[in-house]
């Protein structure tokens, strides 16, 4: 058989990706993405967090198969672990990856399970960062739930941005608010994330997620009283974020 023809630079993918789609909707964003060669191989990554199962759907709708790949920092809320384990059976994901850290690393590193104390950053690189670098490896693009509503820093990204890695990211959601997310969780009867009826508006570790007060920023729960509101899988103008100045939910 012969050799697939190699993919076109990453910024010249993503332009053309861009003009081609800059005007359609979320859904038909997505099914041309699957289907399209300048994306390449494509893969969901997915907390299972609050808004999750918004993604997850409209992924299910169009192939069931696409592979989704769930870090577990080892650090979770047991609400999440049986969160993800009942939506995927719920919407018929059949390729649902589970990322774990690298035990080694973790011993060598945070054999005490208490560098999130001292140093957060440290610990969202060792568990969450570098295992998800790791399973994307395979990977030409990555699909995640960014939207511009999320803050000031996501206010002007498009539907396609690429990595200084030379892989893209799919962001299908982003020009969708929280009313969009609200309407097509009622409208299509999706299971919420049991912890959102207890005050968590955004959900990750356990350790360094809390409740929102009436009136809070969504993201106000999330490393509570630090100068962090990222996790750092996400890069910006190239370079990897890991410390404060960008807000970021997967999906």
């Amino acid at each position: 058989m012969p050799l697939e023809a190699p993919l076109l630079p990453v910024e010249e993918r993503v332009r053309e990706l861009n003009a081609r789609y800059r005007h359609h909707a979320a859904t038909t964003v997505l099914e041309a993405a699957l289907a399209d060669p300048l994306v390449g191989r494509v893969g969901l990554v997915s907390s299972f967090g609050a808004e999750s199962v918004v993604l997850l759907h409209l992924v299910s709708t169009i192939d069931r198969t696409v592979p989704v790949l769930f870090i577990d920092t080892r650090m979770l809320f047991e609400e999440t672990l049986a969160y993800q384990a009942e939506v995927a059976e719920r919407l018929g994901l059949t390729e649902v990856r589970v990322i774990r850290p690298d035990p080694v690393a973790v011993l060598a590193r945070d054999v005490d399970n208490i560098l999130h104390l001292a140093d957060p950053d440290g610990c969202c690189a060792l568990r969450k960062t570098e295992p998800l670098e790791r399973a994307l490896k395979g990977f030409d693009a990555w699909i995640n739930g960014r939207k511009r509503y999320q803050g000031q820093s996501r206010a002007d990204i498009d539907f396609f941005e690429a990595e200084a890695n030379g892989r893209i990211k799919l962001n299908p959601l982003a020009h969708w608010d929280r009313q969009d997310i609200a309407d097509y969780l009622v409208e299509n009867r999706l299971p919420r994330h049991p912890l959102v009826a207890k005050g968590y508006a955004s959900i990750g570790c356990a350790p360094c997620t809390t409740p929102v007060k009436p009136g809070e920023d969504p993201r106000a729960g999330r490393w509570r009283g630090r100068e962090k509101d990222e996790c750092g899988i996400h890069f910006i103008n190239g370079r990897l974020v890991r410390g404060t100045g960008t807000q970021e939910t997967v999906a």
